[in-house]
């Protein structure tokens, strides 16, 4: 039973159409870089929204941005913090980069129970994702023969990239 379902996971994640942006922080190194630190979260929030909307205006696309709710004053925040980024950009690209390419000026935040199919794929991807990235970058040991590390192959055709050059770094797997 448990290795058909695994099969089945696998396969969804391999024929799913989506690009993937995993953004990793050391949020020690942040916090100790910055005098006035952005809030890591949000950070990786605006690092996701500058990929996400470079993918969506080369493809000549538009899009949302949905998020799985954390809490009250969480989503207060992230919703202020994706705000800002709509309205007045980023570091990297002025607002005009992220009005071209989203929908709202609003994010959507979706408590679990709504099992919406995306952000359930998303927690799936996130912590294999995530532990196959450090371990790439020799932050952590490798983990040994785990399932997770099955998703991550599965999902690796995934990631955005420069589709110039192939670069995946920078574009589908970001590390600040």
């Amino acid at each position: 039973m448990q290795e058909r379902f695994d099969a089945g996971l696998l396969d969804v994640v391999r024929r799913a159409k989506f690009k993937m942006v995993c953004v990793v922080i050391n949020k020690q190194e942040h916090l100790n870089r910055y005098r006035s630190p952005f809030h890591p979260y949000h950070y990786c929030l605006a690092a996701m929204l500058d990929r996400y909307g470079g993918w969506l205006n080369y493809k000549n696309a538009v899009g949302d941005v949905m998020a799985e709710s954390r809490g009250k004053e969480e989503d207060l925040q992230l919703k202020e913090a994706y705000r800002r980024v709509y309205r007045s950009g980023t570091l990297m690209f002025g607002h005009e980069h992220h009005q071209r390419a989203l929908t709202s000026q609003d994010i959507k935040i979706q408590p679990k129970v709504a099992n919406i199919a995306g952000l359930q794929l998303a927690d799936v991807l996130a912590h294999p994702v995530k532990q196959a990235l450090l371990v790439e970058k020799g932050w952590i040991p490798e983990s040994g023969d785990v399932f997770g590390k099955r998703v991550y192959e599965a999902a690796q055709r995934k990631f955005n990239l420069n589709e110039f050059r192939g670069q995946v770094e920078g574009y589908g797997k970001v590390f600040l």
